[in-house]
C-alpha cells in the first residue's frame, strides 16, 4: 500500500472509531431518562430500588446478536445436527 491509501484508509476509519463512546454513553443516557420516566413519584430507598433494579436489567438480544452467540455455540457441528441445534438456539429453548 502506497502512504497515501494508507492515509486515506485512516481518515475514514477515524470518525468510527471516536463514534463508540459517543453511542455507547447516548445509550446509557437512554436508559437513564427511561428509568427515571419510570420511576414516577417514588421517593428515597423505594426509587434508589427501583433505578438499581431498572439500570441492571439488561435488555433482550436482538435477532443478529441471537445469531452470533449460536452460531459461535455451532462451532464443531455439521449438517442435520447443526440445523437442529440452530433451530433450538434461536427459537430460545436452548
Amino acid at each position: 500500500m502506497t502512504m497515501k491509501k494508507v492515509l486515506a484508509m485512516l481518515l475514514l476509519l477515524a470518525p468510527l472509531y471516536y463514534s463508540a463512546p459517543t453511542f455507547a454513553q447516548n445509550s446509557q443516557q437512554s436508559k437513564m431518562a427511561e428509568c427515571n420516566r419510570q420511576a414516577g413519584s417514588k421517593k428515597g430507598d423505594e426509587r434508589k430500588a427501583f433505578m438499581k433494579e431498572c439500570l441492571s436489567a439488561k435488555k433482550p438480544m436482538s435477532q443478529q446478536e441471537k445469531m452470533k452467540a449460536c452460531n459461535k455455540e455451532a462451532t464443531g457441528k455439521k449438517g442435520d445436527e447443526r440445523k437442529a441445534f440452530m433451530k433450538e438456539c434461536l427459537s430460545g429453548k436452548h
